[in-house]
């Protein structure tokens, strides 16, 4: 966030987390002004709660040109949540930003950066649903 901040980008932060998302805005804001920033809290694993954030951020921002997937838990004992947040809260993200920044649909293109753990690249027995 900060090296697109110190490049003039306008930065959106979306997570579960309210104070600490809050906080950084804040911290932000000092370096690089209120009109930079914006902090939603958003649960990934809802498709009505993301749909609302994505929409807040292109009224706020104009656009979108830099879409980050970067949720992610680990947490084998609840598999479905895990499941739920690292992959579909990433294939909802991926849509929702084509739908907003492709070409073919009026959108001006952009780049879409999808976040994993190097974990998944060799074998964890222990993990098997993080892993996979």
């Amino acid at each position: 966030s900060e090296i697109l901040l110190k490049n003039g980008a306008k930065v959106a932060l979306l997570d579960v987390a309210a104070a600490t998302g809050n906080s950084l805005k804040e911290s932000l804001d000092e370096q690089y002004g209120p009109d930079r920033t914006l902090f939603i809290t958003c649960d990934v694993q809802s498709q009505q709660q993301f749909n609302a954030a994505v929409q807040k951020v292109v009224e706020t921002f104009g656009q979108l040109d830099i879409f980050c997937n970067n949720a992610g838990i680990f947490n084998e004992s609840d598999w479905e949540k895990t499941v739920s947040i690292n992959l579909m809260g990433v294939i909802r993200g991926t849509y929702m930003a084509l739908e907003h920044m492709s070409k073919l649909s009026g959108g001006q293109g952009g780049v879409i950066i999808n976040i994993a753990s190097l974990a998944g690249l060799g074998p964890f027995p222990s993990a098997p649903v993080y892993t996979a």
